[in-house]
């Protein structure tokens, strides 16, 4: 029976509620209802799943962990490579594109091929790529891997066919672009350097053609030694050998002398009349010391040499610090003349480049500006200007300038919201850039038509807040807003407050924003609300701070007789219930009086707080009994209402923040009342409370408690009494939980810095098997599980946390957290429920299949073929129901709070982690001024509705299949100057079920996701009409309703990498794509949905990726995404005049076909490399051919196409008449030449 229950559960198919939904989906209080069929409800699905295609658009941000630069100067793009085989490609503000090499391998070097739309890249595992530039999706063209030697160095001459690659054996091999195929031609190291040398000169470092001819090959050689090679004659022209390892190269444009910069610190300048020696040795900051010798210097590690017609060349270089001033940062050094300026760097300079106006070597270079690349950010420096300014960045590449610890994605929102932030946010930005132009400022793009106001937030560990505008796939910086100026300073070293002084005690855990009220909330990791309303006026204010006491434990129930059931709601009609005994978890014992502190204090004094977000209230949960608060894990705010709710793993807690009051503060058994559908067992007893005769008269006193409502809004009390159901704890179970001890919590505190792996052992799989916790590693707290040892006659417990720790440590960003998640083995079952604790930010226990008397029954043999389920087994089964309860997600709207209901009234959903839904009306006066003084109502429990996993998301739609807005305010400026014709009242706009649906009758349906499951209630009967198991083998991380194509679905996102989206009411699947063959840490706290089929996440630390589901907006993808490539004429090399051209040598004429092609050169060893097809030839062509302007495109092409053939015709017809006219002449000539002679005189 229980296998043919399961496999109906398993169907997808719709059925009605009394077969399959009746047993778990009905109220526990009544008896579950028949559910009308599917057809009873009239919802026309319009959804398919041609409607989604999952494709990645546009990553934004810093390039993570970047390696390499490029510059094109013609084109005016920048390339920027990165060790996990990435490549940036930017332009203008638009023009965004990342590529990424499909082996992963890092990117050593960049070469653009100048104004050609091509670029080539050398990475780590020895293959050369040719990138094709001239399609908005850029692809590999060709791919060359070396096999016996390793690439170190590559060098494109500008409009040259042959890359010349230098390799860690000292060789010097050349590749035709145009084939990618390697010539016979190589310069071999012995051959380049003296035969007497005994010594291996070492890798190839550098490689560049002479400006005053493009024949001669400059090799420069690790060990110190430089080799000009004749490409012609195959012999080298002259060699140097120097002391000091050498690290650059660069020439002088004339020719005739090049600088190196060497590991000791120095810059050498040879001339080529004589370079038996250097003409100039320079230490730029090494100093004579009185010994008369020159301090030692850190290496120079790139330089370059420019020349300027109006002043003195530039030289430009990074590195030579001395070794002394170990404490000054990484600097870029300018020395212009004799001033010499040196720019320090926020972080390690990864590569530099100097941009001039001219592509070719042998012209006068006049440096505009310098590219840097650090290793978190990209500067560019004016070298114009005598004090070098940098110029504003208009890419958003300071997205991690604090860590990213939360992000938050709205699509279509009110079109005002973005110019107002932006006009709040632009009178704080910095000033002193240069005033000229961006330089890199390649490519094109156009606002599409397919575009709509979007907004991205980003929360981050120093508690700041930044509001990105995201319309039309770009990112642009609105606003920031900074939390921690709502708190006073820590101060270290006062009792307390030395223990709570932390590195980041103000990161961001989660947010919650109405863009219509433009109210906006924001959750701390130090347990703490904050509520900031909307004004583009500055005032003077003072924040309202409200402590409330979540520390409500089953722990304190201690051994209640069998008829203890107390309801946790008493009578309806008042809004706070009062505690009666006086040694509850919220009562004021002397020791809670004395911990009953927040971690942070408030200013408590009137603050002048600018346009913009300003703070109102701040609402913080207190230690108690010398323990910490637990973090928050889910919030919701309603404007319409007045409302704020949040709950933890103790409980619940409602804000009536229009009055600044709580309205109930209450732990989660207590939210079931009589309602509970679980047997619980209780937990052993506090020793350090009171002794056996105490806690009998707590026990006494527990059963005599007559729960009573204050009905004044100020006189705000918590409940205290924990729901108790008859039970007994058995023998077994009881010697069990004494000896079990759940490690992961110990392991998860000593997690502290980014990229550390959290690997359990495998013997700790049993322990943590039952464990469905969640709690972030910096701040976990053992809870439960522990074994309490008596310590005296009194027998104090163990303390979770000892008085003298901190609660939370250095926030672990969302940005750094690199913890592996196994999607296939039990093996790796332990670190990912470590994972999935850490992702909830909080400590709890919760399972998904309950009591054996539970609808959902899994056997032990089940739950351990399953990687993701937990162990069933009876003794783990029971330290699971005896475990705290956490709340996962909340909702308001409106909706009906019984199944006698006739109206929907004001109802806030509550989701738990045992997948237990609890439905609670309130009462909400109507009328203005009784809003503000009535107090708010909230009524007794409505209903429980039961799923499998912890509850993540709810949705409501109306009988015809559209969404249910929550109500909301509309925004009004309390700060703006008093109107007396028109006084500032409040403005709701609500959408209520039955309003859109006359022809439907009464009543919405409710969808709920769980961990594993969806299921579909119609309300008010609470019937579930559809049931959908998700996933067997994972868990879902992120989910929600979302509309795209005009209709609405539910979108998941699994902890195995697969996205899958739902029609929706009746939950077919409509898409399942395996988008991440392993989730991290980092994009599972990241991940978010929103409307119009897009998505995003953190790739990495410094980057967002955005996605979408889309087929819609996959097929108008190219049109949004900007053109690398523009036709721009290549600018004409300069006259180099009669003399420099007679006496300059025969650059010219130097045709490297003649010297590498296969006629002359042979070819190359098929050992030596190998060449790859790519696949963007004909197909990346296709690719960006496609969607809505194939047609276009392909005609584009076509013109382009022609157009050259034209070109090339033209060009082959005038040398024909030129040959012609030649042929002409000469047979002119020799018919009047030999028009008088006779035949004999031949």
């Amino acid at each position: 029976m229980k296998k043919f229950r399961k496999v109906l559960d398993g169907l997808t198919t719709s059925s009605p509620g009394g077969t399959i939904g009746s047993p778990s989906c009905g109220s526990a209080a009544g008896t579950p209802t028949t559910a009308p069929t599917p057809k009873e409800i009239d919802v026309q699905e319009t959804l398919v799943s041609e409607n989604f295609q999952l494709c990645k658009t546009v990553r934004h941000g810093f390039p993570y962990q970047p390696t390499a630069l490029a510059f094109d100067p013609v084109q005016k793009i920048l390339a920027v490579g990165s060790r996990t085989g990435g490549v940036r490609i930017l332009g203008r503000p638009g023009v965004d594109c990342y590529c990424q090499h499909e082996s992963g391998a890092a990117v050593l070097q960049l070469q653009f091929l100048i104004n050609e739309g091509a670029l080539v890249t050398a990475c780590a595992d020895d293959t050369l790529h040719l990138w094709n530039l001239r399609q908005r999706r850029p692809a590999i063209l060709h791919s060359l891997k070396f096999n016996r030697e390793r690439v170190t160095f590559c060098h494109l001459p500008f409009q040259s066919k042959w890359l010349y690659v230098g390799t860690e054996r000292g060789n010097t091999h050349m590749v035709n672009i145009e084939s990618f195929i390697l010539s016979g031609y190589v310069i071999m190291w012995n051959k380049a350097i003296e035969l007497s040398t005994k010594t291996h000169p070492g890798p190839v470092v550098h490689l560049s053609d002479s400006p005053k001819d493009e024949g001669k090959l400059l090799i420069g050689f690790e060990s110190g030694t430089v080799v000009q090679w004749d490409l012609r004659c195959k012999k080298a022209d002259f060699r140097i050998y120097y002391d000091e390892a050498i690290h650059s190269v660069s020439w002088h444009h004339e020719g005739k002398q090049f600088m190196c910069s060497h590991s000791d610190g120095s810059l050498t300048m040879w001339n080529l009349r004589n370079t038996t020696k250097p003409f100039q040795v320079t230490f730029p900051h090494g100093k004579i010391q009185r010994d008369g010798r020159k301090e030692s210097c850190k290496p120079i590690l790139k330089v370059e040499y420019k020349t300027s017609r109006s002043s003195e060349p530039f030289i430009v270089f990074s590195g030579g610090l001395s070794y002394d001033k170990a404490g000054r940062r990484p600097t870029l050094t300018i020395m212009h003349g004799k001033a010499i300026t040196v720019l320090e760097m926020d972080y390690p300079i990864v590569e530099f480049m100097v941009l001039c106006e001219t592509p070719y070597n042998n012209e006068v270079q006049e440096p505009s500006a310098v590219v840097v690349l650090l290793e978190k950010d990209l500067i560019v420096v004016d070298l114009t200007q005598s004090n070098f300014p940098v110029f504003e960045n208009p890419y958003p590449m300071d997205i991690h300038e604090s860590p990213v610890t939360c992000t938050a994605y709205f699509a279509d929102c009110p079109p005002d919201i973005i110019p107002i932030l932006y006009s709040i946010g632009a009178k704080h930005k910095k000033t002193g850039y240069s005033q000229k132009e961006w330089p890199i400022s390649g490519g094109t793009w156009t606002l599409g038509s397919h575009t709509y106001p979007e907004i991205i937030i980003t929360g981050h560990a120093d508690g700041s807040i930044k509001f990105w505008d995201a319309s039309a796939i770009t990112l642009q910086m609105l606003y920031k807003l900074k939390t921690s100026k709502v708190f006073e300073k820590p101060k270290p070293g006062e009792g307390r407050a030395a223990d709570l002084v932390e590195e980041d005690p103000f990161a961001v855990q989660m947010v919650s924003w109405c863009p219509q009220s433009r109210i906006f909330c924001v959750v701390g990791i130090s347990a703490h609300v904050i509520l900031y309303r909307f004004s583009k006026y500055d005032a003077n204010t003072q924040i309202v701070c409200l402590d409330v006491r979540l520390q409500c434990e089953s722990d304190d129930v201690i051994t209640p007789s069998e008829n203890e059931n107390n309801p946790c709601f008493p009578e309806p009609g008042s809004h706070s219930p009062q505690p009666q005994h006086p040694a509850s978890p919220s009562s004021g014992t002397p020791e809670g009086i004395k911990d009953s502190i927040p971690c942070l204090k408030v200013k408590d004094r009137v603050v002048r707080v600018p346009p913009g977000y300003q703070a109102e209230l701040v609402i913080q949960l207190l230690w108690v009994d010398g323990e910490p608060p637990q973090q928050i894990t889910t919030l919701d705010i309603n404007s319409a209402y007045g409302l704020l709710a949040f709950g933890n793993c103790n409980g619940l807690a409602i804000v009536d923040y229009l009055q600044k009051t709580i309205l109930l503060c209450m732990s989660t058994l207590d939210l079931y009342g009589a309602a509970d559908p679980y047997q619980r067992l209780t937990r052993s007893p506090r020793r350090n409370r009171q002794s056996t005769s105490g806690l009998t008269e707590l026990s006494d006193n527990q059963q005599s408690i007559d729960m009573e409502r204050s009905k004044s809004p100020t006189s705000v009390q918590y409940p205290t009494s924990l729901h108790n159901d008859p039970r007994v704890l058995p023998e077994p179970v009881a010697s069990l939980r004494a000896s079990h001890c759940s490690p992961v919590f110990y392991l998860l505190d000593n997690v502290k810095g980014p990229g550390r792996k959290l690997s359990l052992p495998t013997d700790l799989k049993t322990d943590l098997d039952h464990v469905n916790g969640h709690c972030t590693s910096p701040t976990s707290q053992p809870l439960a599980g522990k074994p309490r040892v008596p310590m005296g006659p009194e027998g104090p417990r163990l303390t979770r946390r000892g008085p003298g720790r901190p609660p939370f440590r250095k926030a672990q960003s969302a940005a750094c957290m690199e913890i592996s998640l196994p999607v296939s083995h039990t093996e790796g079952y332990a670190s990912r429920r470590a994972m999935l604790q850490q992702f909830h930010g909080v400590t709890m226990y919760s399972h998904d299949e309950h009591h054996i008397t539970s609808p959902y029954c899994w056997s032990e043999r089940e739950s351990r073929e399953n990687s993701f389920s937990r162990s069933r087994s009876s003794s783990v089964s029971s330290i699971d129901r005896d475990t705290k309860e956490a709340i996962t997600t909340l909702q308001f709207g409106e909706s009906y709070g019984r199944k006698s209901d006739a109206l929907p009234t004001p109802c806030l959903w509550v989701g738990t982690s045992l997948g237990v839904v609890v439905l609670i009306p309130m009462s909400i006066p109507t009328d203005q001024e009784e809003r503000m003084e009535e107090p708010v109502t909230i009524g007794p429990s409505g209903m429980v509705l039961m799923l499998k996993g912890s509850v993540l998301r709810f949705g409501f739609l109306d009988c015809m299949g559209a969404v249910i807005q929550s109500p909301y305010e509309t925004w009004r400026d309390l700060n703006a100057p008093e109107d007396p014709d028109r006084p500032r009242r409040r403005k709701l706009v609500h959408f209520s079920p039955s309003s859109s649906q006359d022809a439907c009758g009464d009543g919405h349906l409710a969808v709920v996701c769980s961990e594993r499951q969806a299921k579909v209630f119609l309300m008010p009967s609470q019937s579930c009409l559809f049931v959908h198991n998700i996933t067997e083998s994972s868990f879902v991380l992120r989910a929600d309703v979302v509309s795209v194509c005009n209709s609405v679905c539910l979108a998941c996102f699994c902890a195995n990498g697969h996205i899958m989206t739902l029609s929706l009411p009746s939950l077919r699947p409509l898409m399942d794509v395996n988008y991440l063959p392993l989730t991290d840490m980092r994009i599972a706290r990241t991940f978010c949905f929103t409307n119009g089929g897009q998505a995003l996440y953190l790739s990495s630390p410094t980057e967002i990726q955005r996605i979408t589901y889309s087929q819609e907006m996959c097929d108008n993808l190219q049109e949004m995404l900007g053109e690398l490539f523009t036709p721009i004429e290549t600018p004409e090399a300069q006259n180099r005049g009669f003399l420099k051209g007679f006496f300059g040598g025969n650059a010219n004429t130097f045709d490297r076909e003649e010297l590498f092609g296969e006629a002359a050169a042979g070819k190359a060893s098929r050992s030596l490399a190998q060449h790859i097809p790519g696949q963007g030839g004909m197909e990346g062509m296709k690719v960006a051919a496609g969607g809505a302007v194939g047609d276009l495109a392909r005609a584009r092409i076509a013109l382009d196409e022609r157009g050259q053939r034209l070109g090339e015709l033209e060009e082959r017809t005038a040398l024909m008449m030129t040959s012609a006219e030649t042929f002409s002449k000469h047979a002119h000539e020799l018919m009047l030449k030999c028009k008088d002679k006779k035949w004999y005189q031949f």
